[in-house]
């Protein structure tokens, strides 16, 4: 089992920033794990993937999103990051944090999710 454990939302005004981060523990070790990620699910819409890196260190970003956001990964604490600068508006949503041993290019490939964490941004 692997249990992810998300903080850091909150609520900021357009052109503010908010760190996430989502800290992984369990009796299985996600370590060698392909995929760790960020999605993120506003009312009426389906769960998008915002960001994601891989063990090697690749990283993939929705385009609305490139250039503001910045996914990272601290392997010593096992616990991803997600720093999100210039937010806007739109980017008000539920993020969850995400681990899959393959892709996750959909929800349904993801193993293990966190409960999310709010981000509201106001104009």
């Amino acid at each position: 089992q692997v249990q992810l454990v998300e903080s850091g939302g909150g609520s900021v005004q357009a052109g503010g920033s908010l760190r996430l981060s989502c800290a992984a523990s369990g009796s299985e070790s996600i370590s060698r794990w392909n995929c760790r990620a960020w999605f993120r699910q506003s009312p009426g819409k389906e769960r998008e993937r915002v960001a994601r890196i891989s063990i090697g260190g690749n990283t993939y970003y929705h385009d609305s999103v490139k250039g503001r956001f910045t996914i990272s990964l601290d392997n010593t604490k096992n616990t991803v990051y997600l720093q999100m600068n210039d937010l806007k508006p739109e980017d008000t949503a539920m993020y969850y944090c995400a681990a899959a041993r393959g892709s996750c290019i959909r929800s349904s490939d993801v193993n293990y999710w966190g409960q999310g964490t709010q981000v509201t941004v106001s104009s």
